[in-house]
């Protein structure tokens, strides 16, 4: 059974949180406390207002109005999780496919470049230039990597059907640790140099 992986490192929503309020910062010039209070000075009670104000008097669109309708209207509860209670959420139901998950997981803590960001319902590991697997509870008996690799499919490897625009079109399910193996760790050192 794998061991629990040291997640101290791993990112959160905190990541997505930052990320946002440094957007608003570089297309207002303000940052997130100025827009929260004057959004509630102009008397703003709801994401939908906000949004249309920001947009339509401002000019501030996208993932900056996020930033500011988490200040004024509060944050999702799985937001204010970290790294360990994501990940325990994400197989509270399902303790068997918890290990495939820890497996994964140990091998991207202890592997060089590799960044762990943490999500409600899955896990991306990013190279330093970009996202280049996603681990996901695919079901009750499976554990799904999903690969941005150019490789055919065959063997373990299986193409997925993806939206146009979509990269990770290549999966390998996984239904026991034991397959959590140095083919798949090739794969995924694959997936991670074809991305950095």
């Amino acid at each position: 059974m794998a061991s629990t992986p040291d997640l101290t490192n791993a990112g959160t929503w905190q990541l997505m949180v930052d990320s946002n309020q440094e957007l608003l910062f570089r297309k207002s010039g303000h940052d997130v406390h100025w827009w929260a209070e004057r959004g509630r000075a102009a008397g703003v009670k709801n994401d939908g207002e906000l949004r249309n104000w920001m947009r339509d008097e401002h000019g501030i669109t996208g993932y900056a109005q996020y930033a500011v309708s988490w200040e004024m209207f509060g944050y999702p509860e799985f937001m204010l999780r970290g790294a360990d209670e994501l990940i325990d959420g994400q197989y509270a139901k399902h303790p068997e496919l918890r290990p495939i998950a820890d497996a994964l997981l140990a091998w991207a803590a202890a592997s060089d470049g590799v960044g762990i960001q943490m999500r409600k319902g899955y896990v991306s590991l990013h190279s330093p230039k970009r996202k280049f697997a996603q681990v996901t509870r695919a079901n009750n008996t499976s554990v799904d990597v999903l690969l941005r690799l150019t490789v055919a499919p065959g063997g373990r490897v299986e193409a997925v059907k993806v939206r146009e625009g979509d990269f990770f079109d290549r999966k390998v399910r996984l239904r026991s640790v034991d397959e959590v193996d140095g083919e798949l760790f090739g794969l995924l050192q694959r997936a991670l140099a074809e991305n950095s």
